[in-house]
């Protein structure tokens, strides 16, 4: 069973990572390609890991 209140906390996580890696990249002055492939890269691919690690699920006991 997966537990809510971990997903959202994990996904916040995974959003303040992208969101920092966004202004990482104003401030380099990164192409527009960047702004949609990091972001959305972190999120997938962090929610992935993390789904795979198992920790989304809910501990029985």
């Amino acid at each position: 069973m997966v537990s809510k209140i971990r997903v959202l906390l994990g996904m916040l996580v995974l959003l303040a990572l992208a969101i920092g890696a966004i202004s990482l990249l104003a401030a380099m002055e990164a192409d527009a390609t960047w702004f949609t492939v990091v972001p959305l890269g972190i999120l997938v691919i962090g929610a992935s890991v993390a789904q795979s690690l198992g920790w989304f699920n809910r501990k029985d006991g």
